[in-house]
């Protein structure tokens, strides 16, 4: 073995692996690792933040983008966030809508595969995530807002979205 990996394969390792395990409110949706942050969070601290999804998911798989919420609140609250103080947002637009839909408008544009999101997507509403799809995105390939699942709520624009929810507070998390 040369010295250098010899040397390298002696001394502890300064990284330390992660587990991740269920979170505390969506325990199968998005699994968190618990973190010791050396960023605090402020006492009474209120998160607002909206997440851009344009991505569709694979058809028969559900779509990721629509886990980071989930992985959001379950890490915040992990972390003495109470859930209240968490509201979260989604704008979907382009051909991520697609998972919006009920399930057989879904199956009619993804090949007949079943809708993989509608669960995650239920239960996101039920801790009050809210779901906002780009009317023009809708419009343009001709989603009707008949066709999006219960609770789902149809913008003017993506645009316009992201604008009302900007004034009402919210942050753009940009991934």
């Amino acid at each position: 073995m040369r010295p250098l990996l010899l040397l390298a394969a002696l001394l502890p390792s300064t990284a330390t692996a992660q587990t991740f395990h269920p979170g505390p409110v969506f325990p199968d949706i998005a699994p968190i690792a618990t973190i010791e942050s050396d960023m605090a969070i402020p006492p009474g601290a209120v998160f607002k933040v909206v997440y851009d999804v344009t991505e569709q998911a694979p058809p028969g798989t559900r779509n990721r983008n629509f886990e980071t919420a989930a992985r959001f609140i379950n890490g915040h609250v992990e972390a003495g966030v109470p859930a209240g103080n968490i509201n979260v947002a989604y704008v979907v637009h382009g051909k991520a809508i697609i998972d919006l839909l009920k399930p057989a408008d879904h199956a009619r544009r993804a090949g007949g595969k079943a809708n993989a999101s509608a669960a995650a997507i239920a239960a996101m509403q039920a801790r009050n995530v809210t779901f906002y799809v780009c009317g023009q995105s809708a419009a343009s390939q001709g989603i009707a807002k008949a066709e999006l699942l219960p609770g789902v709520k149809m913008a003017i624009s993506a645009s316009s979205a992201h604008a009302l929810l900007g004034m009402q507070g919210y942050t753009l998390i940009p991934f």
